[in-house]
């Protein structure tokens, strides 16, 4: 567990994690169940222990905002809250024998020592307890505590999505056995793809074995029923997708993936260097090769990352808030998500592979998932704030805000630390935290050209396609909080075992510009002298230069694409904003009409956006944040709604 105890030490397993075992009896569709005995203090007579109400894991906290603390008691038992302080409210959990105190996260440094000059905080409580003893104890706290549920976060991959699939139970009957083989170049077969099938029913899934083989039983299907087959390989090749495939029931069925080297522009790739379209979209590949990011500080705070890789062999620094006690544990990625993001961030400068944004900043890993909490992402932050991390990347959500959480991330902000959030993948509204006002939210933007027309990226494709061949991603949240985009489909980066894999996700559009960041705070000349102090102004100076550097690239509205995509010269100062954005922004600021700019004044290879593109970035009311005038106030944070605890 990442959450610490009074004592220092490790605390137990969370019951809630996925994962853990929460019984031997398991219900089987046959009904052969084996029942065991009865447990100790059930029912007489009765086959086992009577179900009740599980006890969850909640968050305890002081509002920060709030005046004073004065806890009363939770009703179960007399004078159990009557402490007047917080330290008081631990005493009375520890205390309780309904509820399970665990540990304490967060806060463990004022933040005045580490030379910001902002106030410090107060560590966040978690104990387990019912749903009913949290609502008495948040009612009791009138408006000065806060109580919530300590939930699980996931990491923001794209996913397949297939429409009208019927959820439930797989029907009776017999099954229909269907054999794909999975073959690579020079017919080679590929092991460990994920092999999918899609029909009427719930979707069949296997992975190959090492001869390349997968047998997937399909109930309730036939081979007109199939809709869809997806094949993810681990590494090494091309995604490849067959709507409505014509697959054969009686006879093995071949399909022949891609490798990556094939396609145009990752020739011989990865023996030799190249960079990922992204990054050249952004422009990385026109940035003086001395700038490299040296002095800032990044955290990604994901799965951890395989350090074995070669582009990722320069880190040395993370740790594992999952397992405090396994001080290596951070080099380790079994999901692959972490390394995949580091290496677009800070990935080595070397002749083979993908160089990074930032190769020589200092990557901090905070490994957090699988599994990862609340609770153990507000610890994660507080490894960010005691090493003076910089620029910190979330290619992670949750499924609702959190005020211990938000809190966190504005005690950061007030410490420096520039939190750039992927916005997810639900293709919904912009999901939490990527949602909260003291961050950069990031969507995401694939680009036609750099992918193969029968890959899984294809179907991320929408009708926003500019005439550079960009367009919004079809999975990428949106809303007012977007940002900037950067880009998120078919992006190649590496993968654990020395491999290099192509993904798709706001996880890894939000990569790019932490990327950036880290470019912009090493080599801006603000950060040399005005914002040079570290402090919220610097944060806010930091996300005003990423969006001014930004141009429209898709015909969406800005709810999809913010800003726009940022641009590494622009950003760094090496190079004025585009023409039609400085007139975009004195415009806004102005309150007038704004104007396109001089089209002839745009660097090669760039071109003048259309009057429809334009648009709606000009009335976007947001341009008036970009003055940095948005603090980091609690007092004025109004994103949860009425009755959220």
């Amino acid at each position: 567990m990442a959450v610490k105890s009074s004592s220092g030490g490790e605390l137990p397993p969370d019951p809630e994690t996925p994962g853990d075992s929460i019984g031997a009896g398991r219900s089987r569709r046959d009904g052969n169940t084996d029942i065991p005995a009865a447990a100790a203090g059930s029912t007489p007579g009765a086959a086992g222990r009577t179900i009740g109400e599980r006890r969850k894991r909640y968050l305890v906290a002081p509002r920060q905002s709030a005046g004073g603390l004065s806890v009363a008691s939770l009703g179960l038992q007399p004078a159990v809250f009557n402490a007047p302080s917080f330290d008081g409210v631990e005493q009375a959990l520890r205390d309780h024998p309904e509820i399970d105190f665990i540990g304490s996260v967060g806060p463990r440094k004022d933040l005045s020592t580490l030379s910001t000059g902002a106030p410090g905080g107060q560590g966040v409580l978690v104990a387990r307890m019912s749903d009913k003893n949290a609502a008495r104890l948040h009612q009791q706290g009138a408006g000065t505590l806060l109580v919530e549920r300590d939930q699980h976060l996931y990491l923001t991959d794209a996913v397949i999505q297939m429409p009208g699939l019927v959820t439930g139970l797989l029907p009776d009957g017999p099954t229909t056995d269907v054999f794909i083989t999975v073959l690579g170049r020079d017919n080679m077969p590929v092991a460990g793809a994920e092999v999918s099938v899609f029909g009427a029913m719930l979707p069949v899934s296997g992975v190959t074995n090492a001869n390349g083989q997968v047998v997937l039983a399909l109930s309730g299907e036939a081979s007109r029923t199939v809709s869809g087959l997806y094949v993810k390989p681990k590494a090494d090749y091309w995604s490849f997708y067959q709507r409505d495939p014509d697959i054969s029931i009686g006879e093995p069925n071949v399909v022949a993936l891609r490798a990556l080297s094939d396609w145009p522009n990752l020739k011989d790739f990865p023996q030799r260097h190249a960079y990922g379209w992204g990054q050249k979209a952004m422009r990385l590949d026109q940035l003086p090769p001395q700038l490299r990011g040296q002095g800032i500080k990044v955290a990604v705070i994901d799965s951890g990352a395989a350090t074995t890789h070669q582009n990722l062999e320069q880190l040395r620094a993370g740790v594992d808030i999952l397992q405090k006690t396994d001080a290596q544990g951070w080099r380790k990625d079994d999901l692959g998500h972490g390394s995949h993001c580091s290496a677009v961030i800070g990935g080595a400068a070397i002749a083979s592979g993908m160089r990074g944004f930032a190769p020589e900043a200092e990557l901090h890993e905070c490994k957090l998932f699988p599994g990862g909490q609340i609770s153990q992402l507000i610890d994660a932050l507080e490894y960010c704030i005691e090493n003076q991390i910089d620029v910190v990347n979330l290619s992670l959500g949750g499924a609702q805000p959190s005020e211990a959480l938000e809190q966190q991330i504005i005690r950061a902000k007030r410490a420096g630390i520039a939190c750039i959030v992927a916005a997810g993948n639900s293709g919904g509204p912009v999901q939490y935290p990527a949602s909260s006002p003291n961050v950069l939210a990031v969507a995401a933007i694939g680009k036609l050209g750099e992918f193969p027309p029968d890959s899984y990226h294809a179907q991320t494709l929408t009708q926003t396609v500019d005439a550079n061949g960009y367009y919004q991603a079809s999975f990428s949240c949106f809303g007012p909080q977007v940002a900037v985009c950067a880009p998120g489909v078919a992006i190649t980066s590496a993968v654990p075992a020395n491999n290099f894999a192509a993904w798709d996700g706001t996880s890894m559009a939000a990569p790019h510009v932490t990327g950036l960041a880290a470019l912009v705070l090493a080599h801006h000349p603000d950060f040399q002298s005005t914002f040079k102090a570290r402090g919220p102004e610097r944060v806010e100076r930091l996300f005003q230069l990423i969006k001014m550097s930004a141009r429209p690239v898709t015909l969406a509205d800005p709810e999809h694409t913010g800003y726009g995509m940022p641009d590494v010269l622009v950003a760094i100062g090496l190079q004025a904003a585009f023409p039609y954005m400085q007139g975009n922004i004195g415009a806004s600021r102005a309150g007038a009409a704004p104007t396109m700019g001089n089209a002839s004044a745009y660097p090669a290879g760039f071109t003048a956006p259309q009057p429809q593109s334009f648009t709606p970035m000009s009335v976007d009311p947001r341009w008036a944040a970009a003055s940095g005038a948005q603090g980091a106030q609690l007092g004025n944070l109004n994103i949860f709604g009425s009755g959220y605890w």
